[in-house]
C-alpha cells in the first residue's frame, strides 16, 4: 500500500483528476455567474419599466397594476397600489414590503402575497415609486426563474462531475503509465550501466521531446564515459608494459652484476646503466603526471608570451642535433605574435614537434617551422619532409603512450604528442597534424583570438593585428 501511494503513476491520476474538477468547478461557477447576472438584469430592467409606466397616470395606476398581475397565468407576477396611509387599493400584495427603497429600482426583499385567495409569505424582486399624492405603486416578481438557473447549474454540476473525475482519473492513468513505461526502461539501461556494461544506452523515441532529449543527453555522457575508461584502461596497460621493459632490464643487470661483476668499474658500468633505465622510467611518470595536472588546467601562471621568439628560441636549441642528423632547420615567423600564457609550456609543446619532425627526417631533408597570422588566430606549425603518417594515424597520435608503425623502433614512450595536447588544451588552443605537401608530416597549433577572463585575473587580454595580446 506504501508503495501505492508514492507511485508516479497515482500521483499522476490523481493530480490530474482534481486538476480537471477545479477546472469543472471553475467553469460551471462562470456559467451560473453570468446567467444569474444576465437574468437579474433582465428582470429588473423589466420591473423598472413597468414600476414607471405605472406611476406616469396616476389614474390608470390601479388599472396597470391589475393588468401586470393578471397577465401571469403562473402566478409569478406581483404588484401593489397603496394609498398614503399604506391601504392596498390594487394588486396582490398585501402591504408595503418592509424596507423597500421608493425611488424605482428593482430590490430582492420578503413580502406577503394573494395566491390563490391564501396570503404567502414569499421572497420577491420588487420596485417602488411615490406617486404625486403621496401613493405608492409595487411592481414585483418572484424569484424562481433565478433559484431554478442555480439548482439547474447545480444538478448538472453533480451528476457530471463523478464521470468526469472517472474519466480524468482513467486519462490520468493511461498518461502516467505511458511515462512509467519509459522511466521504467530507462531504469534498466540505467541498471545495466551501473553493472558495469558502459556499452548500455538509454532509449531515445522519436517524438523529440523532454524525456528524449534528456536521453539523449545522458547517452552522450555514457559515451564519453566510455571512452574516457577506455583510454584509462589503455593507459593502464600501457604504462604497465612500458614499466615492465625497463625494470626487467635493470633487474636483470643486477642480478649478472652481481653474479659476473669483478671490478669495481664493472660494479660502476652496472649501477650506470640501472639509473639509466631508472631515468627513463622517471621520466615517463613524470610526464604522465604533467599531462594530467594540465589537463585539469593546473598551470595558471599566465604572462605574455611572443610566440615568435619562443619557436627562435626553440629552432635553436634543436639546430646542433639537425645539423647532426643533416637535415636543415628553417624558421620563418616575423612577429610580434604575443599570446596570453605560459611561455615554459609552449616551448615544451613546440620542442616536442621539432624534435619528432628531426627524429624521422630523413638526411639532406627540411624541417620547416613557422609562426603566421591566419585569419583571427595565431597558427605555430611544424612542418617536415620525413616519412609521413597514414590518415587513419592522424587522431591517434595525440593518445597516451600510442606509437605509430614507423616509430616502433625509435626510442620513446608514446607521451610526447599527448603532451602537446595538453599545453594545447589548457591554453585553449588547437593542435592538429595532417599530410604536407612535401609528404611529410605537419603539425599545427593553433591559438585563437578570444576575449574572455583570464583564468587567474579578473583582467581581460584582447587581440588584433594592431594589439598583439591575445588571452586564452
Amino acid at each position: 500500500m506504501t508503495d501505492l501511494l508514492r507511485s508516479t503513476t497515482l500521483r499522476w491520476a490523481v493530480g490530474i483528476a482534481l486538476w480537471s474538477v477545479l477546472l469543472a468547478l471553475t467553469m460551471f461557477a462562470f456559467i451560473y455567474w453570468q446567467t444569474a447576472s444576465y437574468l437579474r438584469e433582465e428582470l429588473a430592467e423589466t420591473l423598472r419599466l413597468e414600476v414607471r409606466a405605472a406611476a406616469a397616470d396616476p389614474a390608470a395606476t390601479a388599472l396597470r397594476v391589475d393588468t401586470w398581475t393578471a397577465m401571469d397565468p403562473h402566478a409569478r407576477h406581483y404588484g401593489g397600489y397603496f394609498a398614503p396611509d399604506g391601504v392596498r387599493r390594487a394588486g396582490n400584495l398585501d402591504a408595503m414590503p418592509k424596507g423597500l427603497p421608493r425611488d424605482g429600482d428593482a430590490y430582492r426583499v420578503n413580502a406577503t402575497v394573494e395566491v390563490g385567495g391564501r396570503s404567502l409569505a414569499d421572497e420577491i424582486w420588487a420596485a417602488a415609486l411615490a406617486l404625486p399624492g403621496g401613493g405608492t405603486v409595487v411592481i414585483a416578481h418572484d424569484t424562481d426563474d433565478i433559484d431554478r438557473v442555480r439548482v439547474t447549474t447545480l444538478r448538472a454540476l453533480g451528476l457530471g462531475l463523478l464521470p468526469m473525475l472517472a474519466l480524468s482519473g482513467i486519462g490520468g492513468l493511461v498518461l502516467a503509465r505511458r511515462g512509467r513505461r519509459r522511466f521504467a526502461a530507462t531504469e534498466v539501461a540505467l541498471a545495466e550501466v551501473m553493472r558495469g556494461n558502459l556499452g548500455k544506452r538509454l532509449p531515445v523515441g522519436g517524438r523529440g521531446d523532454e524525456f528524449d532529449r534528456l536521453a539523449a543527453n545522458v547517452n552522450r555522457m555514457l559515451d564519453e564515459i566510455e571512452q574516457l575508461m577506455g583510454e584509462v584502461r589503455s593507459v593502464g596497460d600501457a604504462v604497465a608494459h612500458d614499466l615492465r621493459t625497463p625494470l626487467t632490464r635493470l633487474r636483470a643487470r643486477l642480478e649478472r652484476s652481481r653474479a659476473q661483476a669483478r671490478t669495481v668499474a664493472e660494479l660502476h658500468e652496472a649501477i650506470d646503466q640501472g639509473l639509466a633505465w631508472i631515468d627513463q622510467t622517471l621520466a615517463m611518470v613524470t610526464a604522465v603526471l604533467r599531462i594530467g595536472a594540465m589537463e585539469e588546467g593546473r598551470r595558471t601562471a599566465f604572462a605574455p608570451v611572443d610566440l615568435g621568439e619562443v619557436a627562435a628560441a626553440a629552432v635553436d636549441f634543436f639546430e646542433p642535433e639537425a645539423e647532426e642528423r643533416g637535415v636543415r632547420l628553417v624558421l620563418s615567423a616575423v612577429g610580434p605574435f604575443t599570446v596570453h600564457g605560459d611561455r615554459d609550456l609552449c616551448f615544451e609543446a613546440l620542442s616536442n614537434l621539432i624534435d619528432n619532425a628531426v627524429k624521422f627526417t630523413p638526411p639532406r631533408g627540411t624541417v620547416r617551422v613557422g609562426v603566421a597570422w591566419t585569419g583571427q588566430a595565431i597558427e605555430v606549425a611544424v612542418e617536415d619532409t620525413g616519412p609521413g603518417l597514414p590518415a587513419s594515424e592522424h587522431e591517434k597520435v595525440f593518445r597516451r603512450f600510442y606509437r605509430a608503425e614507423m616509430s616502433r623502433q625509435t626510442p620513446g614512450n608514446g607521451l610526447g604528442l599527448s603532451l602537446v595536447a595538453a599545453i594545447a588544451k589548457i591554453h585553449a588552443a588547437s593542435v592538429s597534424v595532417r599530410t604536407s605537401e612535401k609528404g611529410g608530416c605537419r603539425f599545427a597549433m593553433t591559438f585563437p583570438n578570444l576575449t574572455i577572463e583570464d583564468r587567474t585575473s579578473s583582467a581581460y587580454w584582447t587581440a588584433s593585428r594592431k594589439g598583439p595580446l591575445v588571452n586564452f
